[in-house]
C-alpha cells in the first residue's frame, strides 16, 4: 500500500501535509454526525496552540493532559504537536491515585483538563491533587465545546526533530508501578503507518477510534488517519448496541480496538444471524490482548470480516503489522510480521537467539521503539547489552517470518518442574460455546510449586460450566492431560483495565492465591 502523502519528520508536519493534500476530506466524525475536515483540524489545532502559547507553553514544555476520546482531545494533540511540547496524556478513566502518581513522576509544568469528564468533576480533582504538591504544575481548564483560540501569527516556527522526545505515555501499572515511556514523533508516525498498511486504508475508509484516545494507540490512530486520508468515528465509550447503530449509520469500514471489541461485535451479530448488522464493515484491527484463533474464524463466519491483530505495547505501539491480504491461517494463528523499522529476535534464557519455531523471549530494537523511560534508573534492566528492549513476552517466529505470541514470561506456570503455557490453555478453552472470557493463572501450591487454575466468565445466557465440561473439551482438543487445570473458578465478571479491557491476571492471582 502506498499513499500520496510525503514523508513527514514531525507530527505537526504530517498534519500540515495532509491538510494541503486533501483539505476538505473528513477526518473526525462525532456520534452526533458532526464532521471535521483535515484543513479544519489543522487550523483549529493551530489556533488552540496559539492560545496555549499565550499561557506559557513552549517547545519542550512538559504538559500532562486528561481528556476523554473526542474532538477536543484530538485538537489538543495537534496543538501541542504544533508547539513541539512534550505531551503526557492520562487515560480519562483514571482517578486520584493514578493521576497523582503520574503527575509526581512526570514533573510536568502544565496540567490540562476539561471541567467535567462525564459526571466526574475533573477540574475539582485536579485542583485538589496539586494543592499540596511540591513543584505543582500550572492547571489549565478548557471548555471542550469552546476551546480557546489565539493569533496564529504569534507562533514561532516549529522546532521539532524526528528523534526528539515529544511524548510520554505511562504504562498501565497492572503488574508494577506505572513507567513513563518516552517517544519521538518518529515512532508514533511509524506505528500509524504500520496500522494503515495492515488495514490497507484508503481515503474511502471510515474507521472507529473506540478506546481512550490518551492511550498510546490514540496518537498512533490519528497518525494512521493523516497518513491514509481515512476518517474515523470518535467514541468515548464502546457499548454494543450503540456501536452497532453508529457503525450502520456512518458506514464504518474499519474498527480499531482490541479483543474485547472484536468479541462485542461478533456477539451482537450472533444474536441476529439472518441480518448483516454492519454491512460496510470489512476489517477489525487492534492489539493489546491475546486473540484466540477461534475468534478470528467466528468474525469471518458471522461478520464476514478479517481480524488484523497486531502486536504492540506502550514501549513500541506497533511491533508487527498484519496485512489484511494475508491468508486466514496467518491472521488466525499469528500476530503479524515485524514492521521495517523494528528489529525483532527471539532469545532463550541465556539471551542467545533461537532458531525459527522455538519459543523464547521477544526482544526488539530500532527507531520504531521508545527512547527509554522517564525514570532513567529503569533503563539498565530494560535493555540488553546490544540495545534490544526485553519485552518479557514469549513468542515463536515461524519460517514465514510471522510472529506467534505464546504468553508472558510471568504467565508460564511451572508445575512439578514442567512449564505450562497459560496462552495455550486459554486459546482452547475460549473456543467452548459456554466460555465468554477465560484467564489461566498459576497459583501457589505446596506440593506442585504452582497449580493451574482456569478462571471463566460465562458467555451471555449460559448458566454453568462444569469442571467435567472443561476437561472433556480439553481432551477433545488433544491436549495432554498433564497440562489440564486442577482448579476451575467461575466469575461473574473478569477484572479488567480501563484502556483496552485487558484481563488483570495479577488481581486474579491475589484473589485466588489463598483459595
Amino acid at each position: 500500500m502506498s499513499w500520496d502523502i510525503p514523508e513527514a519528520s514531525s507530527y505537526w508536519g504530517l498534519i500540515r501535509s495532509r491538510a494541503e493534500l486533501t483539505p476538505d476530506a473528513p477526518m473526525l466524525i462525532e456520534p452526533s454526525g458532526r464532521r471535521t475536515s483535515f484543513v479544519e483540524y489543522a487550523v483549529m489545532a493551530e489556533r488552540l496552540a496559539a492560545a496555549l502559547y499565550g499561557q506559557g507553553i513552549r517547545a519542550g514544555s512538559w504538559v500532562t493532559w486528561q481528556f476523554p476520546t473526542g474532538r477536543a482531545a484530538a485538537l489538543l494533540i495537534g496543538a501541542l504537536a504544533r508547539l513541539a511540547a512534550v505531551q503526557n496524556p492520562i487515560i480519562h478513566l483514571y482517578r486520584e491515585r493514578e493521576v497523582s502518581t503520574v503527575l509526581r513522576q512526570s514533573g510536568s509544568s502544565f496540567f490540562i483538563v476539561p471541567q467535567h469528564i462525564g459526571d466526574h468533576d475533573s477540574a475539582e480533582m485536579a485542583c485538589r491533587l496539586i494543592a499540596d504538591m511540591a513543584g505543582a504544575p500550572r492547571l489549565l481548564v478548557l471548555d471542550e465545546e469552546a476551546l480557546p483560540q489565539g493569533d496564529i501569527g504569534s507562533l514561532p516556527a516549529v522546532q521539532a526533530g524526528e528523534h526528539d522526545v515529544r511524548w510520554v505515555f505511562y504504562t498501565s501499572g497492572t503488574t508494577a508501578d506505572p513507567k513513563g515511556a518516552m517517544h519521538a514523533d518518529l515512532s508514533v508516525i511509524s506505528a500509524g503507518r504500520g496500522l494503515a498498511q495492515s488495514y490497507a486504508l484508503t481515503p474511502a475508509d471510515v474507521g472507529a477510534l473506540a478506546f481512550p484516545i490518551a492511550h498510546v494507540g490514540g496518537a498512533m490512530y490519528l497518525a494512521e488517519l493523516l497518513i491514509s486520508g481515512a476518517s474515523a468515528l470518535l467514541m468515548q465509550r464502546f457499548v454494543q448496541d450503540e456501536a452497532v447503530a453508529l457503525f450502520r449509520w456512518l458506514d464504518v469500514t474499519a474498527c480499531g480496538g482490541s479483543t474485547a471489541h472484536y468479541q462485542t461485535l461478533v456477539n451482537a451479530q450472533a444474536l441476529q444471524p439472518q441480518t448483516r448488522l454492519m454491512p460496510s464493515l470489512r476489517v477489525l484491527g487492534g492489539g493489546g490482548a491475546p486473540k484466540p484463533p477461534e475468534l478470528y474464524y467466528r468474525a469471518k463466519r458471522e461478520l464476514g470480516v478479517s481480524i488484523c491483530h497486531t502486536y504492540g505495547m506502550t514501549e513500541c505501539p506497533c511491533v508487527t503489522i498484519a496485512p489484511v491480504d494475508s491468508d486466514d491461517q496467518q491472521l488466525a494463528y499469528t500476530d503479524g510480521v515485524a514492521q521495517p523499522d523494528v528489529e525483532l529476535r527471539i532469545v532463550d534464557r541465556d539471551g542467545m537467539t533461537v532458531r525459527n519455531g522455538v519459543e523464547g523471549e521477544i526482544r526488539i530494537r530500532g527507531p520504531g521503539i521508545f527512547k527509554g523511560y522517564a525514570d532513567p534508573t529503569l533503563n539498565a534492566a530494560a535493555f540488553d547489552e546490544e540495545g534490544f528492549f526485553c519485552t518479557g513476552d514469549l513468542g515463536v517466529l515461524r519460517d514465514d517470518r510471522r510472529l506467534s505470541l505464546t504468553g508472558r514470561i510471568k504467565d508460564v506456570i511451572v508445575r512439578k518442574g514442567e512449564n505450562i503455557s497459560a496462552r495455550e490453555l486459554e486459546d482452547i478453552l475460549s473456543a467452548h460455546p459456554t466460555v465468554g472470557a477465560v484467564a489461566v493463572v498459576g497459583l501457589p501450591d505446596a506440593e506442585r510449586g504452582e497449580r493451574v487454575c482456569a478462571v471463566v466468565e460465562l458467555a451471555g445466557g449460559m448458566a454453568d460450566f462444569s469442571f467435567q465440561q472443561m476437561t472433556d473439551h480439553l481432551a477433545e482438543a488433544g491436549l495432554m492431560r498433564q497440562k489440564f487445570p486442577e482448579q476451575l473458578e467461575i466469575v461473574e465478571r473478569m477484572p479488567r483495565n480501563e484502556t483496552l479491557n485487558k484481563i488483570l491476571k495479577n488481581e486474579l492471582r491475589e484473589r485466588l492465591g489463598g483459595a
